[in-house]
């Protein structure tokens, strides 16, 4: 039975909330894009596809509760084009994490969607909400789909081709991070690919990471696994060498599978950090490095990995931990206590934490997309052009930069350098940016000439 991380009808969002997890099942309620915006800089919400999908639909659930006498509209001018209104929320959004280029990549496809809706009826808001709620309620159920055909493309990739052909055997893999229905809308990216694997009857074994210093794989990857009933073991990071060293061959271990933030036009990737430690890894140890990716994580306006902006988490991330209290009876049994956070190091220690490494192109054997596995050609690079080549793939192509909005970054509009635009958000600090109500006041200040 897969997870429900994301509970969506129309004018309603709750997501599980995955910093209790796996401790407590607790569903939080969002009704704002700045619910959405701190449910996502939080990682209540995490998982490049699935912060995409809570940012679109926590637009969706306000545009449907701000027409009645439930929720207000805020600093929000009602006379303010219905396309703006968007497009200023989507940028607000945007700036909650910058390295996942799925949430920049919906945004700029709703966008559209609103500006496209507008110009057929510039008069009627209702009919630009309408078009952007069922924009916004597809990508729900693409995602789904997609994760699915990812399963299925890299389960039979890893079955079928070259040295790590089942040959009649089970195998095991390694996964990193959190990558199944907890990051997706369901199913997942790189835990797709395993559950795939499982359900044919293919797979004998996973080592996931515990994923520092977040614990993502120790506290949602390994609540996935074990929610499904998969064999599966849990190690450290800094174990991984020593498990391909002393057990590759006895446990069959063949590949590792992960998750991708974003991928460059040339195969760069950007991914949870420890990414590249699997990479270097692998190729060491002669196994496969799979990423797992929707179409919608590669972004072929950018280049490479080095122009991937990485995002920094805070320091005390690193310097302490948070768990339940474990309780130990006389008897030796053990209960679980109440969730504390405790500190790792001495309270003066600095700390570097970077969110995302970039794994290079020539370490990666495959990305699994939902339209096949992508290899390397010939030439020794990644081309993505002919699965984005299909009439019916149009909306999946990544959006080349938008014509500079006349709308400002949320910083008063006499001290802006320049108008902002999708570049420009994707340069501020999710720190320098002001509350969801001060930023839509922009609108407000627009030359509506200029809209």
């Amino acid at each position: 039975m897969v997870l429900q991380a994301i509970k969506y009808e129309r004018g309603k969002l709750e997501i599980l909330d995955q910093l209790r997890l796996p401790h407590e099942e607790v569903y939080t309620t969002i009704q704002s894009p700045q619910d959405g915006w701190n449910a996502i800089k939080s990682m209540q919400v995490r998982g490049a596809p699935a912060i995409a999908i809570v940012a679109a639909l926590s637009l969706a659930v306000w545009l449907v509760l701000q027409d009645t006498d439930d929720y207000p509209l805020g600093g929000l001018s009602a006379n303010a084009p219905a396309a703006d209104v968007i497009s200023q929320c989507l940028k607000f959004l945007v700036t909650s994490r910058p390295t996942a280029v799925n949430l920049l990549d919906a945004a700029k496809k709703l966008e559209k969607v609103a500006y496209d809706a507008q110009a057929k009826n510039s008069s009627n808001r209702s009919s630009v909400y309408d078009a952007y709620l069922a924009a916004a309620e597809k990508m729900l159920v693409d995602d789904v789909q997609d994760n699915e055909s990812i399963g299925r493309h890299g389960a039979q990739w890893i079955e079928n081709v070259g040295d790590i052909s089942l040959k009649g055997n089970k195998i095991s893999v390694i996964t990193h991070c959190n990558t199944g229905s907890l990051a997706t809308a369901g199913y997942g990216t790189a835990l797709g690919v395993i559950w795939s694997l499982h359900a044919r009857g293919s797979l004998s074994h996973v080592f996931y990471t515990e994923t520092r210093p977040y614990n993502q794989g120790a506290r949602l990857t390994g609540y996935e696994l074990i929610h499904a009933d998969v064999p599966a073991t849990l190690i450290t990071d800094s174990m991984s060498a020593a498990l391909l060293q002393t057990r590759k061959d006895s446990d069959r271990i063949s590949c590792v599978i992960v998750g991708a933030d974003r991928v460059a036009a040339n195969g760069d990737t950007a991914n949870k950090i420890g990414t590249y430690n699997l990479a270097i890894l692998a190729k060491y140890h002669g196994i496969k490095f799979l990423v797992a990716a929707p179409r919608t994580t590669i972004d072929l306006t950018t280049a490479s990995g080095k122009d991937i902006p990485i995002e920094q988490r805070p320091m005390r991330e690193v310097t302490a931990l948070k768990g339940a209290e474990v309780i130990r009876s006389k008897g030796g049994s053990e209960s679980r206590g109440p969730v504390r956070e405790i500190s790792l190091a001495s309270m003066a220690t600095q700390a570097w934490n970077p969110s995302f490494d970039v794994t290079p192109a020539e370490l990666i054997d495959g990305i699994i997309t939902e339209k096949g596995v992508v290899e390397k050609h010939a030439d020794g690079l990644f081309h993505f052009e002919h699965i984005f080549e299909k009439e019916s793939d149009r909306d999946q192509k990544p959006l080349q930069e938008a014509d500079e909005s006349q709308l400002t970054n949320g910083q008063d509009p006499q001290s802006r350098a320049a108008p902002m635009n999708w570049v420009g958000i994707q340069s501020i600090k999710a720190d320098q940016v002001k509350p969801w109500t001060e930023w839509m006041e922009e609108i407000n200040k627009t030359d509506p000439k200029k809209r």
